[in-house]
């Protein structure tokens, strides 16, 4: 099975100014756990986890000041459409992350979780089959 068989192609897209607790609300309220932060002025495609966010308030900081370009991952690791699942989650327990963006080219065709393999892997099938849900930046 591959990765595009997997994936979530509703992706959750913000921009890098929107604060911690607007990016918590949007992620709570599609019950996902990271959104994928565009910023073309910058460093392109990032991603923010529900991790980042708990470890901003851990450090005391405040949800309602601080942004998400502050907190982003730039350094992301991207899939492929055409990856495997075993790639996928071989990539996602190297890097000690739970989400992986998948690109066509340069395009950001979905994103696929750790629950989306495992749904595969136990015959639970595809996560969310079409659309895109962007936040303006």
């Amino acid at each position: 099975m591959l990765v595009r068989d997997a994936m979530s192609s509703v992706v959750l897209t913000i921009g890098p100014a929107h604060t911690l607790r607007h990016a918590a609300r949007l992620m709570s309220g599609r019950r996902i756990g990271a959104a994928v932060v565009l910023d073309p002025d910058t460093y392109g495609v990032g991603i923010l986890t529900e991790r980042d966010i708990l470890n901003a308030l851990g450090r005391g900081q405040d949800p309602d000041t601080e942004a998400a370009h502050a907190h982003v991952t730039t350094d992301v690791v991207f899939a492929c459409p055409d990856w495997t699942l075993d790639r996928a989650a071989s990539a996602m327990v190297r890097g000690g992350f739970r989400h992986l963006v998948v690109l066509d080219g340069t395009e950001v065709v979905g994103i696929i979780s750790v629950r989306d393999i495992v749904r595969c892997w136990v015959g639970e099938g595809r996560a969310v089959e079409a659309g895109s849900t962007a936040v303006p930046v």
